[in-house]
């Protein structure tokens, strides 16, 4: 979108907001985020939006003064609007209507960085026009000042588009499809190392988080959407324990189904993992609604049933820590931390060390004198739980990950009988 860009948001409400509730301030963040500027807000009550507009009439004569008189360029709608309510509410207000999904879109397409991820807001995108070309060929046909025979070229026209563009869906499921495949060998690669993974609502501080842990260099912005692709770091927990962490895109309410389907591939870091730290924003007022959004995404790609430890970040940004004990209420086992200042980052480690500990095992091994080099790998990267000096080597009971014992069986080294 151009930065210039102006806009009113609108949208329908099935109930009146509660005194200081704002219905559209995720909306006005992601028109920040998009480079749009907001010149006003309109809301209507009603039990469900009108099928033909979206909104009731006498509300589309009210946003088309309300434009005029902002002299805003663009109407952004909080919600998914069908191409029926798009086409009809571009006839009656003369402006360029964008709903939430296409708001989206746009922020992705401006944030994806790597192929994958460009491949997959491609996928999306299309999948969202696939439907919506008649009002995209309506936008072609004013500017080009068509006639009526202009129009009938354009129905002709318009079904040569949806073939080319369902052949195009097809090409990139196909790409993205291999990307899958080659992402589930490199996770076989990892071997059966412990991995995390980080989750959130977008703007939680994921990737802040990921930095301060492992040192990764992750892009990290207060704004939403920072960062879409998955990045894997290993994580040093202490006392010889390591793991592997992943970032993952943000979540969002009412995030568009295409998006959804299309990032499945970056969303399988979470199905992958063994742990998953559901990061939240503690000065966030909407927390809850926000956490609540989160899990509704996890149930949708399979992964609510994951261990899970629930993650209070921004903690200095709470003036007073006194609802501290109410934001913890319903979460007695949430740990509080700050990415920003470190605060909390030693119980995290500890907590996230003992779910790596439950997943490895306890062995008793024997490691030859001349193997220095194995002896100083276990006591970097195993637990060493006994230790004991025998003739033909060092005798140890270690607390080790089923990969790191793989990589030590294959210089010969055996388990011991208990």
């Amino acid at each position: 979108m151009k930065l210039q860009e102006t806009a009113v948001l609108f949208a329908v409400l099935s109930s009146k907001p509660e005194k200081g509730e704002e219905p559209l301030k995720e909306l006005e963040a992601l028109c920040d985020t998009a480079g749009v500027l907001v010149k006003g807000h309109l809301l209507q009550v009603r039990r469900n939006p009108v099928g033909a507009s979206y909104l009731g009439k006498g509300k589309v004569l009210e946003l088309k003064e309300l434009i005029e008189e902002r002299e805003a360029t663009l109407a952004i709608c909080d919600a998914e609007l069908s191409p029926v309510q798009g086409r009809n509410l571009e006839r009656a207000l003369g402006v360029r209507i964008v709903d939430r999904s296409e708001l989206i879109l746009a922020i992705f397409a401006d944030h994806a960085q790597t192929k994958q991820a460009r491949l997959q807001v491609e996928l999306a995108r299309r999948q969202y026009e696939l439907p919506r070309l008649k009002r995209m060929w309506t936008h072609l046909h004013r500017e080009r000042g068509g006639t009526g025979t202009m129009g009938g070229m354009g129905e002709k026209q318009i079904e040569v588009d949806r073939r080319l563009m369902k052949g195009q869906i097809s090409t990139l499921k196909k790409r993205l499809k291999e990307i899958e495949k080659r992402r589930a060998r490199e996770v076989r690669s990892r071997g059966k190392q412990f991995r995390v993974s980080l989750v959130g609502y977008t703007n939680a501080g994921k990737s802040s988080l990921m930095n301060r842990l492992t040192g990764a260099g992750v892009l990290a912005e207060d704004q939403l959407f920072a960062t879409l692709d998955t990045r894997t770091r290993r994580w040093d927990l202490g006392e010889g324990r390591e793991v592997l962490l992943s970032d993952t895109v943000g979540f969002i309410r009412k995030i568009p189904h295409h998006l959804v389907a299309s990032f499945h591939a970056t969303l399988s870091e979470a199905l992958e993992a063994d742990l998953l730290l559901v990061v939240a924003d503690a000065s966030d007022p909407d927390v809850e609604l926000k956490l609540d959004s989160v899990h509704d995404v996890l149930e949708s790609i399979g992964a609510g049933a994951k261990d899970q430890i629930l993650v209070f970040n921004k903690m200095d940004l709470l003036k007073t820590r006194q609802h501290l004990p109410l934001l913890k209420g319903p979460h007695p086992r949430a740990i509080p931390v700050s990415a920003y200042n470190g605060e909390g980052l030693d119980e995290l480690s500890k907590k996230v060390r003992s779910a790596a500990d439950a997943f490895s095992k306890d062995l008793w091994i024997e490691i030859p004198y001349e193997e220095g080099q194995l002896l100083a790998l276990l006591r970097e990267k195993a637990t060493v739980l006994e230790e004991k000096f025998e003739n033909q080597g060092v005798r140890m009971k270690v607390r080790i990950s089923p990969a790191l014992m793989a990589t030590i069986e294959s210089r010969g080294v055996r388990r011991l009988p208990a």
